[in-house]
């Protein structure tokens, strides 16, 4: 006996897939414009040499770019942007920061098509995202997923200091050396992340844009830099006693690990073993929110810390110092 088919089960499922498709196709007609294929060069004494390769992101007409730090990191400072419509421009370098693997470069050209940046906070697990880059020299290509977790961390590491990324964006589109600074853009077409790494097979990572990326960018443009403050202290997560709990309306909080030689935090007497409970009347649940805080607005300008030492809470007073990256 043979299988009854529903034809109406057929149209919809045929609808379902046409309506996915003409959403990747309509994605990628609008955003590959904006993305460029790297050829990152490095300068020696017999003349510039290729040294790797990458994706960026137009920002603005007049030439702006925004890719993965480590695509341009150590002394290259210039190479090559091509664009789907076969332009090439020359870029070089403008502004790293490799504590939030984002770099912007500045082209010799203008009339670029700038991409539109979305808000990476609104989005879902499961939603529909678009990738666009430069794998392995194949530029322009395109690959579909979907967001399969949010808040993920990555380590991120310059000559002198190391920092968390935090909310990064995990995908299974598919991701290969060369997608790196590239975009992932939601179904409207907005970009929501730089694409940053391969973690494995069906798992790549994508910086997010949102607030702390706009901060990062503006600060790149305008100075060819970010600055951030310090305290000067190793932790990690810590629950807070049953005791201290009922008093701070939270389980956790920040131990102190260690204390670095000559920092504020030693100035300000602060030991490891320690639970950092408030920095300024914000509650620190984890690193994340200790790191969010240390903007270029705090150097210089004295915050209170409220502590938990031995089961006695205490506040001291310390001014955050400029974060050296070089």
């Amino acid at each position: 006996m043979s299988a009854v088919t529903d034809p109406i089960q057929d149209v919809d499922e045929a609808e379902a897939l046409d309506a996915y498709s003409r959403a990747v196709v309509e994605v990628a007609e609008r955003v590959t414009p904006s993305v460029a294929n790297l050829r990152v060069m490095r300068r020696t004494r017999g003349g510039r040499v290729p040294a790797g390769a990458g994706s960026a992101v137009a920002l603005t007409p007049d030439g702006f770019l925004l890719t993965s730090a480590h695509v341009v990191g150590g002394p290259i400072r210039e190479g090559r942007a091509t664009f789907a419509d076969g332009r090439q421009q020359h870029f070089e370098v403008l502004g790293r920061d490799p504590l939030s693997d984002l770099a912007v470069l500045r082209t010799e050209g203008d009339g670029l098509e700038p991409a539109r940046l979305g808000d990476a906070e609104r989005l879902r697990v499961g939603q529909l995202v678009v990738a666009i880059g430069n794998p392995n020299g194949f530029a322009g290509s395109v690959t579909a997923g979907v967001v399969s977790a949010l808040g993920r961390s990555l380590p991120a590491q310059s000559r002198r200091a190391g920092r968390i990324i935090d909310n990064v964006i995990q995908t299974d589109a598919a991701l290969n050396p060369g997608n790196s600074g590239g975009a992932l853009a939601d179904s409207s077409g907005r970009v929501v992340g730089v694409n940053t790494a391969v973690a494995g097979v069906g798992l790549g990572l994508a910086v997010p844009i949102n607030e702390a990326t706009h901060r990062v960018i503006g600060s790149l443009m305008s100075e060819g830099r970010v600055r951030r403050a310090y305290l000067g202290i190793a932790g990690g997560p810590r629950p807070l006693p049953p005791h201290a709990r009922a008093r701070a309306g939270r389980d956790s909080s920040v131990e102190v690990v260690e204390v670095m030689r000559g920092s504020p935090a030693e100035d300000a007497d602060i030991r490891p073993e320690d639970l950092i409970l408030e920095v300024d009347g914000a509650p620190i649940d984890s690193v994340e929110d200790l790191q969010r805080l240390m903007v270029a607005d705090a150097i210089g300008t004295r915050v209170t810390v409220r502590l938990l030492r031995q089961g006695r809470e205490l506040e001291v007073g310390l001014v955050p110092a400029e974060l050296e990256t070089g």
